[in-house]
């Protein structure tokens, strides 16, 4: 018998990102489902060994070394959120592992024991605020949870706003775990005396519902003055509810509307295996692909070494359902397609703009490149 090629997911089942770890978890698993099918690795099966952190940094830390030193696994694919990230970083590189991280992120990191494959600010905040100003004003409010990636995403997005010469109305955060539904309808208050031209949300996780809840229940309209986000995703929307997430704004690499017949048939395979319900996301796709670029570094080396895949994953390329994506050689950060979409009543998003080309990636928002920008619609959403 052949023995399979192991490797570790990082997926909390419970917990305050768990809808968003579940959909990454699925993106894995269905690409590993693809490779074993096709004949594996260079003749070899992958094999998918999970652990739930709870949502939990410390717990994310704690599984991947027990992974590492109890089963010697060497690969990795997940975490969510930045603390998780930062949490697991530092064992990866004592073992010399390797962690594929699906998530977008504030960018402003590097380890070689890391490959990022989710957008990093020039792929969705800088182009989404550059929309939002120019189709609907430069008064902004700024909500998200109380973390390290909502700190910088806002910081960033402040500065781009005060060089536009708008206006920053106020930056507020609530609690990643337990904000209350009554702290949001206090900001929703606030955000009916200010009448900015947008809320500008970097709010994870399932209290998010609390946020489009609340901005319902003000009797605010998404029309005049939407919630625009780089966090609410099509599960997140599923999660809280289609009519809470119409009208509003969202900027990702991926939407499940993208109309390509790759992604087409990459949704209905999917779907067959875990279900006609079950959305995509940004999160997914990238789960998704970065399995297979993952394999397709194994099968080139011809070894299982971290060192080898690692020589032979930069610059390494696939046809993802976004589009080609390809690993950057000297960062460790991914070429991504940049689109802004709408969310409408059917829980996905009609795509306003969208990049004609992979963004080289900018971690570090020294030039956040434009030039591969095209409008879909010119009108106002």
């Amino acid at each position: 018998m052949v023995d399979p090629i192991r490797i570790g997911g990082l997926f909390s089942n419970t917990g305050v990102t768990a809808a968003g770890e579940c959909s990454t978890m699925r993106g894995a698993q269905f690409a590993i489902h693809q490779i074993n099918a096709a004949g594996g690795v260079n003749g070899r099966p992958l094999e998918l060994i999970t652990r739930n952190p709870d949502s939990t940094p410390a717990l994310f830390a704690m599984h991947v070394e027990s992974l590492i030193r109890d089963e010697n696994l060497r690969f990795f694919f997940g975490c969510y959120t930045s603390a998780a990230r930062k949490a697991v970083l530092p064992v990866v590189e004592r073992y010399n592992a390797l962690l594929l991280y699906p998530v977008y992120y504030e960018g402003f990191e590097y380890s070689r024991n890391i490959i990022y494959t989710g957008a990093t600010p020039n792929h969705n905040a800088v182009p989404l605020g550059n929309y939002m100003f120019d189709h609907f004003g430069s008064r902004v409010l700024m909500i998200g949870s109380e973390y390290v990636y909502p700190y910088e995403t806002n910081r960033l997005m402040s500065d781009l706003l005060y060089e536009r010469g708008g206006s920053k109305l106020g930056e507020y955060y609530l609690p990643l775990k337990n904000a209350r539904a009554e702290d949001f309808a206090r900001l929703m208050v606030k955000a009916r005396e200010l009448q900015p031209s947008f809320i500008f949300s970097t709010v994870v996780g399932e209290t998010m519902a609390h946020l489009y809840q609340a901005y319902a229940e003000a009797g605010l309209d998404p029309t005049v003055m939407p919630i625009a986000s780089v966090t609410t995703s099509e599960t997140d929307i599923q999660q809280m509810g289609v009519h809470l997430g119409t009208g509003h704004i969202s900027a990702a690499t991926y939407f499940q509307s993208i109309d390509t017949p790759l992604n087409r048939q990459c949704i209905a395979q999917y779907r067959e295996m875990f279900g006609q319900h079950q959305v995509t996301d940004r999160c997914w796709e990238a789960a998704y692909f970065q399995v297979h670029l993952l394999a397709k570094a194994i099968a080139r080396a011809g070894s299982t070494e971290v060192e080898d895949v690692l020589q032979t994953m930069r610059g390494l390329e696939y046809d993802a359902p976004q589009g080609r994506v390809r690993i950057d050689e000297h960062n460790h950060h991914t070429y991504l397609y940049s689109r802004i979409g709408r969310a409408n009543a059917e829980g996905q998003f009609d795509i306003l703009y969208e990049s004609q080309n992979a963004l080289k990636p900018d971690p570090y928002a020294i030039a956040p490149d434009f030039s591969g920008w095209s409008s879909q619609s010119g009108r106002r959403p």
